[in-house]
């Protein structure tokens, strides 16, 4: 999408999967941690500069400190940082995503500009009983407040309910306080 949309990019993929491991069985799955390091080196030596830098499906708690380590190697303060946190859904985890990844993913939020969770993922981050949750509107907006960390962050809650048959987004601009 963002290469359609005419903005260079530079894919580094954190593994390879056959399928979407949530609704189909018998999927292969390659973990690319072994990668990440020596793209990170040769990205490093071309001496670009990256507008923005998007992080999505890591692939284990431990991918993330490997993407901070990204962070710190290619990234200057104009770079902007999105996370999608992307390990959870319907109220439960992914079924190759440990338990160590929430605490994990905070981390790598805590370094993002922009976050872009969907409500299981926030219920996640926020150390929040997902069930508890309606995904309501003004619950939506609460919920997006509250990942902004005192508004330093911008975030962008998916799966929020506007309506019975209405799902859309909460947003947090961090430059505006506009909620």
């Amino acid at each position: 999408i963002l290469s359609a949309a005419g903005v260079n990019t530079a894919v580094i993929p954190t593994a390879l999967l056959s399928t979407h491991t949530g609704e189909f069985t018998g999927y292969t799955h390659l973990d690319l941690s072994d990668q990440l390091s020596p793209i990170t080196a040769h990205l490093a030596t071309l001496g670009l500069h990256f507008d923005a830098f998007y992080s999505g499906y890591l692939a284990s708690g431990a991918q993330v400190e490997q993407i901070l380590s990204m962070l710190d190697q290619l990234c200057d303060s104009e770079t902007h940082i999105f996370v999608d946190p992307a390990f959870a859904d319907h109220g439960r985890r992914y079924s190759l995503i440990d338990e160590s990844m929430p605490a994990q993913m905070r981390r790598l939020c805590a370094r993002a500009n922009t976050i872009v969770p969907n409500l299981t993922e926030a219920a996640f981050l926020l150390d929040l009983d997902y069930a508890s949750l309606s995904g309501g509107g003004k619950e939506g907006l609460e919920l997006a407040r509250a990942l902004s960390e005192g508004g330093r962050r911008s975030v962008v809650l998916t799966g929020v309910s506007s309506g019975e048959e209405m799902v859309g987004a909460a947003c947090y601009d961090r430059a505006s306080g506009w909620i």
